[in-house]
């Protein structure tokens, strides 16, 4: 089949969770025979064009405006659009499988996919769809409801909001022939907000591609003053949503009873950005993976890259990662506002090397199991090929 894929960020201009995991479908589909290509979106005027990445086909566009103005052009951008038509003609695909779109690209693009494909599909990888960032409400914090209301959208937008963005969104939608939510979670919330009839579809991951040389492992170390060691790792978006505060406030703790235990961040502000060889070796450096999220974070791709290296995790309760992570099993789950508890379960991961081992080995086999790129891709094409 020729497959386009749709996506507002994509490698090597980015490299956020939507962005690698589109890049790893794609991949696998192209692997397994089909004809691929990326339509995508890029921030400087000099990276637009085709380009080659990694064997995929990479159409570029050029899109950028204020954030002020994104509750508008997240559903039709004109600097966009006339373009993505354009590509979608020329190309004639069997399938245009849409992931995050709502930044650029625009929702718009549904119904121009579904006018010259044979089926359109949609992952909804995040709650964009209905929220106007990401959803941390007090109710869903508190009470883990994921329902929204025109006021918290208003509270959350404030001066940018607009009041029929949903219902717009909600009609490109009908465009599409099946919705994919990447939890369960992700799919009840969803449909607590006017989206149904997602089917679950997780996200995979090429566990074999995990591994790392031991003498890189040891270079990764030195490079980073990490011997001797115990080292919790943190890695993703550097922002107050994904936990970074709380865990540094759990790090205090942890060091009085682990005074070798540090925090390594992968990210601005930490160690920088990290891929390929890098990335791997430190997750193999690590002891414990940490990602503790505090809104709603539909799947997180360090508890899956984590358990690919069979590393134990100690995860969010909220959103996606409880899913994911079997507490008790492959990690633990924790709130991440309970500072104290957190830092309870992190000292008892470093103090106890059996415990640490045996949940990054469960992790290891769920993850193979559940959640592995084979799966996924074997999943998807039979979604294509039933519409």
């Amino acid at each position: 089949m020729k497959i386009l894929m749709l996506q507002d960020d994509f490698p090597p201009q980015s490299f956020g969770g939507a962005g690698i995991s589109t890049f790893y479908l794609a991949q696998g589909l192209q692997k397994a025979g089909h004809q691929i290509f990326v339509l995508t979106t890029v921030r400087e005027k000099k990276d637009e064009g085709v380009c080659n990445y990694r064997g995929l086909k990479v159409f570029r566009i050029f899109a950028d405006y204020h954030p002020r103005y994104r509750a508008y052009l997240s559903l039709y951008n004109p600097q966009t659009v006339s373009k993505v038509r354009e590509l979608i003609k020329q190309i004639s695909p069997d399938i245009t499988h849409a992931h995050n779109i709502h930044s650029y690209l625009s929702y718009a693009c549904l119904k121009i996919a579904k006018k010259h494909s044979r089926a359109v599909f949609w992952t909804a990888r995040d709650t964009m769809s209905f929220t106007f960032g990401k959803l941390a409400t007090k109710k869903y914090l508190e009470q883990f409801d994921t329902r929204t209301s025109w006021r918290d959208h208003l509270k959350q937008a404030k001066k940018r909001y607009n009041p029929l963005r949903n219902i717009i969104i909600r009609h490109y939608l009908k465009y599409v022939d099946k919705i994919f939510a990447v939890t369960h979670v992700l799919k009840d919330a969803l449909a607590q907000n006017g989206i149904k009839d997602a089917e679950v579809s997780y996200t995979g991951i090429a566990v074999d591609d995990w591994s790392v040389a031991p003498d890189k492992i040891k270079e990764f170390r030195e490079k980073h003053s990490l011997q001797g060691k115990k080292i919790i790792f943190f890695a993703g978006r550097i922002s107050g949503l994904k936990g970074l505060a709380q865990i540094k406030q759990a790090m205090v703790k942890v060091k009085q009873e682990v005074p070798a235990a540090v925090l390594l961040i992968a990210g601005k502000g930490g160690i920088g950005w990290l891929t390929g060889e890098d990335l791997k070796a430190a997750y193999h450096s690590a002891d414990i993976i940490v990602t503790p999220s505090i809104y709603f974070d539909p799947l997180n791709r360090t508890n899956l890259e984590g358990m690919a290296c069979k590393k134990p995790i100690v995860g969010t309760c909220y959103g996606g990662t409880p899913e994911v992570v079997r507490d008790g099993v492959t990690g633990v789950i924790v709130n991440p506002f309970k500072i104290e508890l957190m830092a309870q379960k992190l000292i008892d991961l470093l103090k106890n090397d059996q415990k640490a081992k045996q949940f990054g080995e469960a992790g290891f086999e769920r993850v193979k199991k559940h959640f592995s790129q084979a799966v996924h891709v074997s999943q998807t094409v039979g979604w294509y090929q039933k519409i």
